[in-house]
């Protein structure tokens, strides 16, 4: 397989965050919560890599991405959207608000918009019952949406940046 020059400059970063650590096991979720944040996933390639630095087996390194469900092994889009699917958001509605999302982005649960702009997951609880139904876009909570607010929150976050990625 042909290496190009997105594929290298994308190895080059995973090794600068990568080496930002000593190379012991104990800082392998460090690692992959800096690589995630600036991948917006775990790209096998940083896996591995990861893997020989702290010297530990690439199994290892894997069920730790796969355990943790903030780790994602397909990329995921520059805004991910959570939808509360817990008890109080899901009788208050949760389930229009997935339906829109659907209609307006086209995706469901688990997915990613074409684009790569939005992702859409369902979490069991974000612990903010009394803002039923709630909406997380990135670290943004929206309470009490609609099908006419998220319309809003899609077109806010269509056109807002990342910025952390905007930094760097």
């Amino acid at each position: 397989m042909a290496v190009n020059s997105e594929q290298t400059a994308d190895r080059k970063a995973m090794g600068k965050i990568i080496n930002r650590y000593p190379p012991e096991r104990r800082y392998i979720l460090a690692i992959m919560q800096d690589l995630q944040k600036q991948f917006n996933y775990l790209p096998k390639d940083a896996l591995q890599m990861t893997a020989e630095y702290v010297n530990t087996p690439m199994s290892v390194v894997y069920s730790m991405a796969t355990f943790y469900k903030a780790f994602s092994l397909v990329p995921k889009g520059r805004v991910v959207l959570k939808t509360c699917d817990g008890t109080a958001c899901h009788i208050k509605g949760s389930n229009i608000i997935i339906d829109e999302i659907y209609k307006t982005l086209g995706i469901r649960p688990g997915e990613t918009t074409a684009d790569g702009d939005f992702s859409l997951e369902t979490v069991n609880c974000l612990g903010a019952c009394a803002l039923a139904p709630v909406l997380v876009a990135n670290d943004r909570v929206y309470p009490k949406v609609t099908p006419a607010s998220l319309r809003e929150i899609i077109e806010e976050n269509r056109g807002r940046r990342d910025e952390s990625t905007e930094r760097e």
